[in-house]
């Protein structure tokens, strides 16, 4: 992996969002979840497309607090247009754990 400078990281903007809906994308070329995150104040609420059919149901995600890049380009997944990049790591067969705040954070914060 490459090197980067701490001036690079700085330009991801990741941010902690509350998941406020959650609906099954079973037309998904890999399964997946459709979400709704609100960050709060200027940036709203985004969608996103998330595969975590495995460790996740849309039920259990709604009201719970997420991390997400805010500043990509939205990207066109299927049918739905992902606008934020929620971010997760991989359980000990490779699916997704969700990156979350232990403590109850405001929304919209911003990782540093």
């Amino acid at each position: 992996m490459a090197e980067i400078v701490f001036d690079d990281f700085m330009k991801v903007d990741i941010r902690v969002g509350l998941v406020t809906r959650a609906e099954p994308y079973p037309e998904a070329r890999v399964p997946a979840i459709k979400l709704w995150v609100d960050f709060g104040g200027e940036l709203g609420e985004k969608k996103s497309s998330a595969q975590l059919t495995v460790n996740y149901t849309p039920e259990a995600l709604i009201g719970t607090k997420v991390m997400a890049v805010v500043n990509f380009p939205p990207r066109q997944i299927g049918k739905v247009m992902s606008e934020v990049l929620v971010l997760g790591v991989p359980d000990a067969v490779g699916e997704v754990i969700l990156m979350r705040p232990d403590f109850d954070v405001p929304i919209g914060g911003r990782l540093f």
